[in-house]
């Protein structure tokens, strides 16, 4: 049993962007195809955003396939015992990883990458689609990584002059949350927010973020018209990794300086849900 998922039609944004033109994958490809682009991650509540969305709507498409415009995702996080992929994000290692197994839910598609931090500083993903195996998804605390899938991930690494893990590989964390896409027409840029977030650890108690959620503008290097509607709404970025900051949620013993404004905000707005078994 995976993170709880709300239906397709229950998106919270689908009423404000129910006035917006839609734009198929490939035109939001074509329309935002930054060479060089700034990422910037906001907490906002789910209102603010809405009313972001109203303000903004003249100049503003929201990726629609077959008349749907919010999307269920689903990140399976591996990771050595040790939480080496982990730690090394929480110390800032020049050279550090990250493994997951994303889902694209409503599409039935299934993807295993690899993310990779050089000493340069550049960041690189890659990924290859995989299958259901039995028809099963994996969930935290199921058995390592293995096979072709642990080939590939130590491959890429090398490739990326990213040092493979000696330990193997388990899902450790998972992240489920529904997305809405949206493209500013006039300076090519795209915002996504991500809603319903929710956490799961290894002992598969969940955990939500319900009146929240996590705004990600991608524009070029100057601030776009969403990062200049949120900062006069006095919403400054914020250091948010869905994995890294749950994680630090979910066990406060591990250390999360890094994120420890972040994670302080956060707090009161996390509620525990009914465990799976």
């Amino acid at each position: 049993m995976s993170c709880p998922r709300t239906s397709p039609t229950a998106g919270r944004f689908d009423g404000v962007t129910a006035v917006l033109p839609g734009i198929d994958l490939e035109g939001m490809a074509e329309r935002a195809a930054l060479m060089t682009r700034t990422d910037r991650k906001y907490l906002v509540p789910a209102g603010l955003a809405a009313e972001l969305v109203h303000d903004l709507a003249d100049d503003l498409h929201v990726l629609d396939i077959d008349r749907q415009r919010t999307f269920a995702y689903r990140s399976l996080y591996y990771d050595t015992p040790e939480l080496l992929s982990y730690r090394t994000a929480a110390t800032r290692r020049r050279r550090r990883f990250k493994v997951r197994r994303r889902e694209y839910v409503d599409a039935g598609t299934s993807f295993l990458e690899v993310k990779t931090r050089t000493g340069r500083g550049d960041t690189e993903k890659v990924r290859e689609e995989r299958s259901r195996s039995g028809g099963k998804l994996p969930r935290p605390g199921d058995g390592p990584l293995s096979g072709e899938d642990a080939v590939y991930v130590a491959e890429r690494l090398q490739e990326a002059g990213v040092a493979p893990p000696e330990d193997r590989l388990f899902p450790t964390f998972e992240t489920a949350y529904r997305r809405t896409t949206l493209l500013v027409g006039s300076e090519g840029s795209r915002t996504t927010i991500d809603e319903s977030l929710v956490w799961r650890g290894t002992d598969l108690t969940s955990y939500s973020l319900e009146d929240l959620v996590v705004l990600e503008t991608k524009s070029a290097v100057a601030p776009g018209a969403v990062d200049r509607w949120l900062w006069r709404s006095h919403r400054r970025p914020q250091r948010i990794s869905k994995f890294a900051t749950g994680m630090a949620l979910l066990d406060p013993r591990l250390p999360a300086n890094r994120w420890h404004r972040t994670i302080g905000y956060l707090r009161p707005h996390v509620r525990s849900l009914a465990s799976a078994a």
